[in-house]
């Protein structure tokens, strides 16, 4: 029997394979429990309907990634910090602060984990971060950290 599996079902198949297995196996346990249905001309359509929709959210997903990475690029935020004793900052900028700045400086919203910092800035000066959008699609930024 033609099955479509709902869930990842271990030595078996992955989520949205179809297979041909065992009749007992498919009617007792796998479309018992859930984890598969049969794989009929209604089914099918619906896999296909399904797989097609996460296509286009994974391209219309690259296409912001690569507008918003084209955004960035060459581009620089300013940092405005307050100073402590021998020009150190107080604390240090995070990538929380630059997604933060890149929000308001360049219209570019980016979570922060996606934000990867070279080394530590504790320091005024000039710094480079990667912004990584998506698998492949990174980008580079630079930080430049001034007394406020």
């Amino acid at each position: 029997m033609k099955v479509i599996f709902l869930q990842d079902v271990k030595g078996t198949a992955k989520k949205g394979e179809v297979k041909e297995v065992s009749d007992g196996y498919a009617r007792n346990f796998l479309i018992g429990k859930g984890l598969a249905v049969e794989a009929n001309a209604k089914n099918m359509s619906d896999l296909a309907g399904k797989k097609s929709s996460e296509q286009h959210k994974a391209d219309v997903a690259k296409q912001e990634a690569l507008a918003a990475a084209a955004q960035i690029k060459g581009k620089k935020v300013v940092c405005k910090s307050k100073a402590g004793q021998g020009g150190k900052l107080f604390g240090s900028v995070t990538a929380g602060n630059i997604a933060d700045l890149m929000a308001e400086q360049l219209g570019v919203k980016v979570d922060k984990k996606k934000i990867s910092l070279s080394t530590e800035i504790k320091a005024f000066g000039t710094y480079t971060a990667e912004v990584k959008f998506l698998a492949g699609i990174s980008e580079k930024l630079t930080v430049e950290v001034v007394e406020e």
